[in-house]
């Protein structure tokens, strides 16, 4: 139908002539009421961008002479983060004479990968940039990130006697 005949008939009906694909051979378009359709796609995008995970990059630092409680603290935190659908920087962070060094903070992100192997897999090998040392963790694929509900009722108050 030619573009003229089509907008007659829309403006008899009181709506809108609207261009739906462009780019198709001829041109396909709809009569259809155009505040109405553009409220409708707000709607959609609204409705999928409420349903997207957000991925956030988290951070944790070490030093080459983290404690072990200290080393261990750190690993549970990036377990949570990477349960929660998370990715973890793992960070070493080298300070004067630690830069002659580098193959100790290397051997401290090796051994978290290998910790971590069941719950993450690294993005990239540990790879050094001034006087840092970091690579990405990001929770294996095929793992489900658990939906977070809220408790369904809270402990009751304790009460002196």
């Amino acid at each position: 139908m030619a573009p003229q005949q089509a907008l007659v008939i829309a403006r008899g009906k009181g709506l809108d002539l609207v261009e739906i694909s462009p780019t198709a051979v001829p041109p396909v378009c709809r009569i259809m009421d155009f505040g109405k359709y553009q409220y409708a796609e707000q709607k959609r995008t609204r409705e999928a961008k409420k349903n997207q995970k957000v991925i956030e990059v988290k951070e944790i630092k070490f030093r080459p002479k983290v404690d072990e409680h200290d080393y261990q603290f750190k690993k549970k935190h990036i377990e949570r983060f990477l349960e929660e659908g998370d990715k973890v920087k793992a960070t070493i962070f080298f300070r004067g004479r630690e830069m002659a060094h580098p193959e100790i903070g290397r051997r401290i992100l090796e051994r978290l990968i290998g910790e971590l192997a069941d719950l993450a897999v690294a993005e990239n090998a540990p790879r050094q940039e001034g006087n840092q040392m970091h690579t990405i963790l990001s929770q294996k694929s095929g793992r489900k990130t658990p939906v977070k509900r809220p408790d369904a009722a809270p402990a009751p108050a304790q009460t002196e006697e």
